[in-house]
């Protein structure tokens, strides 16, 4: 079954599901701060996702930006900033979908769509 890892305040996870619930396709709902994803869970995404990782970090949430990620992820290797987006769902960019082997952060309709031909 699809998993559909959301922050239930967040307007875009709103739009998604709601996406989600016209087309009648079902999914596990997972809140990301009750539930935070893994270390091993957010590798395993990423690597299947073949996005880069900067695109599972919420570049536009208050603690990326209270901790100044934009100056320091480029020093950090993987294994840090994949360590540290396990420390805070709040980190982590939302909604993220898992089916399968395939892997998607952030809402856009066009990329769901593709995604769910």
């Amino acid at each position: 079954m699809l998993l559909f890892i959301e922050y239930p305040k967040c307007t875009t996870c709103q739009k998604a599901k709601k996406w989600l619930d016209e087309r009648g396709i079902q999914y596990e709902d997972r809140h990301i701060v009750e539930q935070n994803p893994t270390k091993e869970e957010l590798t395993d995404w990423y690597h299947r996702s073949g996005l880069p990782l900067k695109k599972f970090f919420n570049t536009s949430g208050l603690k990326y930006k209270a901790l100044e990620l934009k100056d320091k992820l480029p020093q950090m290797t993987e294994e840090e900033q994949l360590a540290l987006l396990a420390t805070d769902g709040m980190l982590v960019k939302r909604p993220i979908i898992v089916e399968g082997e395939k892997v998607l952060t952030g809402f856009c309709e066009k990329e769901w769509e593709k995604f769910f031909e």
